[in-house]
């Protein structure tokens, strides 16, 4: 599980990057609503799995959240990208699933922020 915990950092660079390259694509004439979404969500996530990821050295079950986070971002943004470049989704409801694992990620984070962790 520290494997996992120490790889939420690349994965939040890869996350942040990609937030950027989405930003400049919607402001060079892109789609600003769904590129624009698609990149919020990846900026937004990825300091704060960076975050997790320094939390994860006192309480390893934060990585299961930050992968929900993680999953769903990419989930959502994915289909939000699709759809600008290829006029159709991921898969059927995939950006409302990628928006429910990330809700569902955050109140599992609230939820195991509360465990205490073992000594």
């Amino acid at each position: 599980m520290s494997g996992m915990i120490r790889s939420l950092p690349a994965l939040a660079g890869l996350l942040g990057a990609a937030g950027v390259v989405l930003a400049a694509a919607a402001s060079h004439g892109g789609d600003t609503h769904l590129l624009g979404n698609a990149s919020l969500m990846c900026l937004v996530h990825a300091p704060a799995l960076i975050a997790i990821s320094a939390l994860g050295e006192r309480n390893r079950l934060v990585v299961y959240p930050a992968l929900l986070l993680a999953l769903g971002t990419m989930i959502f943004s994915g289909d939000l990208v699709s759809r600008h470049f290829y006029g159709s989704g991921l898969f059927p409801m995939a950006a409302p699933t990628g928006g429910m694992m990330m809700i569902i990620g955050w109140l599992a984070f609230a939820g195991v922020s509360l465990l205490r962790p073992k000594a």
